[in-house]
């Protein structure tokens, strides 16, 4: 039996889940508009497929079936960069935006369920002990293909558009990252721990009508928990301003300045958002976490949720003023994303000790994280129809009174008092 470092694995499992998620959440929209079409479509289309990561909970016990993880990984990984490859096609088509939105569509289920395996073979190949090792690991590579997709491949096709033209920069790039991502493919194939899945691996212990089952009963539970209602409300009151934000706010970067947009290009929106934007969101991030243990979510919330606000004034300044100057800018994106890192770490906190607590903790988290997701694709597909009517100024400042309800009803949600033990 050979024995691999996790190391030899981890990086490139969680590099890949990366990658497939801000290719479908953060370049698309971007690609999209870099390509001429207008934000109402790439707010409405984009949510659209953001759905995939809302509703896998749904079919996630029965990837139980299979008698391997790993195999369910490399699959997805290989299905992926075939896909990848098909954007690349599908973009120099007579009608390359229908075409494209069925290939991003593939990719997102493909990826969603790559991400069920991906954690299923992560806790099944690992002790805890070891679990906890290599966490760090786990989440600073899904966060490196964070800086690869937005810092160096938006950077390269926006380099590529002044060349040769946008379909064509996009079309290259996407060959890349087919090329790439069918390369790790191969690795991981070679790498992973080939751990057989033991539930589906003996005959008469798992059927497909047994999961439906108990998912039933885990659904049940959950919206039978004591406030559960009052909880979702938050959850999708939190994401409300935070979804048009953070979908609108890059498109507004790269809008033309006589439309009221900043005028970037993309390889300067790859700069500020790439690189600053996702460094200062890490940032935010961990300073989030630290103060949140330090004071506990029941007194943090209300600050977390300030912080949220942060990046709706940051681009309603950005707006009004319209700087040119591309240092002001970085530092203002950093500002803005300094303070979503600091405020989102609220969220994930209260659905992880206020409302997954319970007999099926884990399988509740992940509902918790269905609903989260089911917020922002909400706000997210309205997004480009509120700014198209009220204009990229009156919009920011809107989202900063859509920001208010949640802060109301914190006095009627259930927190802890304390963390949990």
């Amino acid at each position: 039996m050979t024995t691999r470092t996790p190391l030899q694995w981890v990086p490139t499992l969680y590099f890949v889940q990366g990658m497939q998620f801000f290719v479908v959440m953060l370049i698309a929209g971007l690609m999209f508009k870099s390509l001429g079409v207008s934000n109402e479509l790439i707010a409405r289309w984009t949510g659209v497929l953001g759905l995939a990561w809302a509703f896998k909970p749904l079919w996630s016990p029965f990837l139980e079936l299979a008698r391997s993880k790993k195999r369910v990984v490399v699959v997805t990984q290989v299905v992926g960069a075939l896909c990848l490859g098909l954007m690349a096609v599908a973009l120099q088509l007579p009608a390359w935006f229908g075409a494209a939105l069925v290939v991003l569509f593939l990719i997102a289920y493909a990826s969603a369920t790559h991400d069920i395996a991906c954690d299923g073979l992560y806790m099944g190949a690992l002790s805890p002990k070891q679990q906890a090792a290599f966490a760090g690991w786990q989440g600073a590579f899904f966060n490196a293909a964070r800086f690869f997709i937005t810092g160096v491949i938006l950077k390269v096709a926006g380099q590529l558009e002044g060349s040769m033209g946008a379909h064509a920069a996009w079309s290259t790039v996407f060959g890349g990252l087919a090329v790439l991502v069918l390369l790790l493919a191969a690795y991981n194939a070679r790498m992973l721990p080939g751990t057989p899945n033991v539930a589906s691996a003996e005959p008469g212990k798992l059927s497909a009508k047994q999961i439906a089952r108990t998912l039933q009963e885990v659904i049940a539970d959950f919206f039978s928990k004591p406030g559960i209602w009052r909880a979702v409300l938050f959850i999708v009151l939190f994401r409300f301003a935070e979804g048009q934000v953070q979908t609108i706010g890059p498109l507004f970067l790269l809008e033309a300045r006589d439309k009221g947009g900043l005028g970037l290009t993309t390889s300067q929106v790859a700069d500020v958002y790439g690189w600053v934007g996702t460094g200062a969101f890490l940032v935010g991030s961990v300073l989030g976490g630290s103060f949140t243990s330090w004071l506990g979510l029941k007194r943090a919330m209300p600050v977390l949720i300030v912080a949220m606000a942060v990046p709706n004034a940051t681009f309603y300044y950005l707006a009004a003023a319209l700087p040119t100057d591309l240092v002001h800018i970085g530092a203002a994106v950093g500002i803005e994303m300094l303070g979503y890192g600091f405020g989102f770490v609220g969220m994930i906190l209260f659905i992880m000790q206020a409302v997954a607590p319970g007999r099926f903790q884990t399988a509740h988290y992940a509902l918790g994280s269905g609903v989260m997701q089911l917020g922002f694709i909400f706000s997210k597909t309205l997004s480009g129809d509120v700014q198209a009517r009220l204009g990229y100024e009156h919009f920011f400042l809107w989202t900063l009174a859509a920001g208010m309800p949640a802060l109301l009803l914190l006095a009627w949600v259930r927190l802890p008092d304390k963390e949990p033990v």
